[in-house]
């Protein structure tokens, strides 16, 4: 009787596991469908607004001046896939996102309108290191363009706002950060003027998901930027990111004031990019000697970034990198400002092969021949990872996006991101990523994007869709007993 009771119990105890499993599924069901709904209302309202128009054309007064300036400044001479597009949205004074990969070309869709338009394009983006990029990148093509930051001198920020408001002003581009928006009513009194000498030509916002609690990348700066649509009414307003979500991108519409705009989207997929992940060997020593292995026999005297967590990690790496013969020298937001700048010059100039860096690095920077981009250790989110793998190749050439994956990273990241709203949501999805035993890596982050892919298109561009890779250490093990002791410690606790 006692058997049966024991038995009675057991099958009990199953079923309720039983229903609380279904109960699990029905609340996912009804998220999904919900999100359904949600995405066929922005297919629908995306496919109304972007068909409206034929954005595509060069028939609209300003399409011979783009192409003469494409060639003779950028020295170019076909667009990339929505580039036009978002040119004529912006020339036409239409609001409007465009989400296009890391290395697609985001920032020529308001460079070239820049040049065409009349007044100043006020560029707002989130890192000095990133508006340094572009401003350098600009002056080699003899184009003048100009940054205001914290460090800027007295000298320099009086150019600037005298300028602002002469119709002759010299530069056609002027970058900031949100900060500088948000808490600078000097500079704010100078855009004002600005306008309404009719002089502001347009608001980029450039890394445009930071403005949402939902991304990955919030500042809270960002979401002062909501001010300037009441503020600045009839100014066009161009968002750029490499990664949005449906949620971030409504959240970010809402924040902007421009639930109407137009919007482009690429698709994220960047066919010259090899996907690889590698078993992270323990201690900091030996996960470097790792890489200056990797970089020796593969990336010989070629160009690369190797992403780590924390600021400590960065320099150690380095060091350790350099006591063995490679050029390599360390980013991050806590060295000088002066400091940065030169790393960041000699590294563009290839008097330095690696930068070890923190995310401080990187956003927007543009290098055409960076071969690898190496992460150090697991990134936050499949956000970040996409948008830091995604500075090699930007050439077109073929380059190499390896993480070291290793379970203290991901304990070390859980700590720093479990305050965040969707922060250990978000991390788990790029431990699936990167744990994954089976499914192609590009299906892996189509599917975080809400993409469909069909893994036979990857052309065996990752480590689990090309058999002779060779990159992937991981191995099955049957763990059943440490589970099951895990358990009883749990029941214990």
């Amino acid at each position: 009787m006692t058997d049966l009771s024991q038995e009675l119990d057991k099958v009990c105890e199953e079923l309720e596991q039983v229903e609380h499993k279904i109960q699990d599924l029905l609340d996912v069901q009804n998220k999904l469908l919900q999100k359904k709904v949600h995405l066929k209302h922005l297919i629908q309202d995306e496919a109304r607004k972007n068909k409206s128009k034929d954005w595509g054309k060069s028939d609209f007064s300003w399409s011979k001046r783009l192409s003469e300036l494409q060639s003779s400044v950028f020295g170019l001479n076909t667009f990339r896939p929505l580039q036009l597009q978002t040119m004529n949205a912006t020339l036409s004074r239409e609001d409007c996102i465009l989400i296009m990969p890391t290395g697609g070309g985001k920032s020529l869709c308001f460079q070239l309108p820049a040049l065409v338009s009349e007044g100043i394009t006020l560029v707002v983006s989130p890192l000095v290191s990133l508006m340094e990029d572009q401003v350098m990148a600009l002056e080699r093509i003899k184009v003048q363009a100009v940054m205001l930051n914290a460090s800027s001198s007295k000298e320099h920020m009086k150019y600037v706002h005298d300028n602002m408001v002469r119709a002759a002003c010299p530069f056609k581009m002027l970058y900031v950060t949100p900060e500088k928006i948000a808490k600078s009513k000097r500079f704010m009194a100078k855009v004002e003027r600005m306008y309404e000498a009719g002089l502001f030509a347009r608001l980029v916002i450039d890394e445009v998901h930071c403005c949402s609690q939902w991304g990955h990348d919030f500042r809270p700066d960002y979401k002062f930027l909501g001010v300037m649509r009441r503020q600045f009414p009839g100014v066009p307003i161009l968002g750029l990111t490499a990664t949005a979500t449906s949620n971030v991108l409504q959240d970010v519409k809402q924040i902007l004031g421009i639930r109407g705009c137009l919007l482009f989207r690429a698709s994220f997929n960047r066919k010259n990019l090899f996907y690889e992940v590698h078993t992270k060997p323990p201690g900091l020593k030996n996960s470097a000697a790792e890489i200056h292995k990797l970089i020796n026999s593969r990336f010989t005297g070629q160009s690369g970034i190797i992403y780590c967590m924390t600021q400590k990690d960065t320099e150690e790496v380095a060091k350790e990198l350099q006591l063995n013969g490679i050029k390599a020298f360390c980013y991050h937001a806590k060295m000088d400002a002066s400091h940065r700048s030169k790393t960041h010059l000699r590294w563009i100039n290839n008097d330095i092969q690696v930068v070890v860096a923190t995310i401080a690095f990187g956003m927007g920077i543009d290098k055409p021949d960076v071969r690898f981009v190496i992460h150090h250790s697991i990134s936050k989110s499949m956000e970040n990872y996409y948008q830091e793998s995604g500075r090699a190749g930007r050439d077109d050439g073929k380059a190499y996006c390896i993480l070291y994956a290793g379970f203290s990273d991901i304990s070390r990241q859980s700590t720093m991101v479990f305050t965040e709203q969707t922060g250990l949501e978000k991390l788990y999805g790029m431990v699936e990523y990167a744990y994954d035993m089976g499914r192609c890596r590009r299906t892996l982050i189509a599917r975080h994007f809400g993409e469909c892919w069909d893994s036979a298109q990857c052309d065996e561009m990752c480590d689990q869709c090309n058999p002779k890779s060779g990159s992937s250490s991981s191995s099955l093990k049957d763990v059943t007993e440490v589970c099951r002791d895990v358990i009883t410690v749990l029941e214990k606790c």
